[in-house]
């Protein structure tokens, strides 16, 4: 297994640290619920799940010698923030295209949250009304045109980093990051539960924690709760980047297919919009915990483990850990959710 041969610039504070939630346990009680929180573990513009994926990016960012990082994502995405926010950390530009992912009509939602912090950092940050998909964008390859033929040397980093050969690789680590915070807590958690959307979080954990099992021969079920809403392709491109990663570390085996577990039922119709179950996860995990999850992702995994906990669905023995990636500055965008009035 070849995980640790891969170089990684560290952009994080150390290890993201371990939370167990007392109040949230005993609300549901069902399983023991502890949050691992990418939200707070590293200084880069908040952090997040994205910062970790790029540790293994930088590297060969930095031997590709350019000078200009080019991704995509929605008019909130955190994935773009946070690789404007690298950009900045490394000395280089970005150069974002931000598509109309959520049908959220606020005249905020252009302003504030994400897209306000990567114009902060000096992101070249370009708006285009093209709808959610999960694939490779036709806007994103003009972009890296654009910037050839202005002269730069342009970076590509897709959406979430996920389709990146590299993608899936942070989420990996995390896994052994995961396995050595047990030893020194005494805990053993044997669910995990996290967001599941352009996939290469969740896949890279199921890739991590299988080479885990084959060195320790402990399995671990690790649930991704889809936040898509096209939830087809969504489990094809965990599948498929889940296998490239295992591939990549030399695993030495297929992965199962009951390894790969994407559940529905709590993203709604569209992505990016909130139901009454995200609302309500997100008022439970900031009342109990003072745990803030945004609409887009968090809140909905959050649903997710809410209800496959109170319904026993993970058993009461369980110990299960919560995978909070970040994503608070879109909750700007979505202020009017919280009308005072109301």
């Amino acid at each position: 297994m070849k995980l640790h041969e891969f170089p990684r610039h560290p952009l994080t504070f150390g290890p993201s640290p371990l939370q167990p939630l007392k109040r949230l346990t005993q609300h549901l009680g069902g399983a023991e619920v502890w949050a691992k929180r990418e939200d707070v573990a590293s200084g880069l513009a908040f952090g997040g799940n994205k910062v970790r994926k790029l540790e293994y990016i930088v590297p060969d960012v930095l031997a590709s010698g350019a000078d200009t990082l080019v991704s995509i994502g929605g008019y909130q995405s955190n994935h773009t923030r946070q690789v404007a926010a690298v950009a900045a950390h490394l000395g280089l530009k970005a150069r974002l295209v931000q598509e109309k992912w959520v049908p959220w009509d606020d005249p905020a939602n252009t302003q504030v949250g994400n897209i306000l912090l990567s114009r902060m950092m000096g992101a070249d940050s370009r708006l285009d009304d093209a709808g959610f998909d999960i694939g490779i964008r036709d806007s994103w390859k003009q972009a890296l045109a654009d910037v050839e033929a202005s002269g730069g040397t342009p970076y590509a980093i897709p959406a979430g980093a996920s389709e990146h050969r590299l993608g899936g690789l942070g989420f990996a680590n995390w896994a052994f990051e995961v396995a050595e915070q047990e030893k020194q807590f005494g805990v053993f958690f044997d669910t995990i539960v996290v967001c599941t959307v352009t996939g290469s979080t969740h896949a890279g954990m199921i890739a991590g924690f299988a080479a885990l099992e084959e060195l320790t021969g402990v399995r671990r079920r690790v649930i991704g709760i889809d936040a898509s809403a096209t939830i087809a392709k969504t489990r094809d491109q965990v599948a498929r980047i889940a296998r490239h990663t295992a591939e990549l570390i030399e695993l030495g085996r297929d992965l199962r297919d009951d390894e790969i577990q994407v559940l529905e039922g709590w993203a709604g119709d569209l992505y990016g919009i909130p139901v009454a179950s995200t609302m309500d996860a997100m008022a439970t995990g900031a009342r109990l915990e003072a745990m803030i999850t945004d609409p887009v992702y968090e809140g909905k995994s959050l649903a997710g483990l809410i209800d496959l906990v109170s319904s026993g669905d993970i058993p009461k023995d369980s110990t299960v850990l919560y995978a909070h990636l970040g994503g608070q500055p879109a909750i700007d965008a979505y202020h009017s959710l919280w009308d005072p009035a109301g």
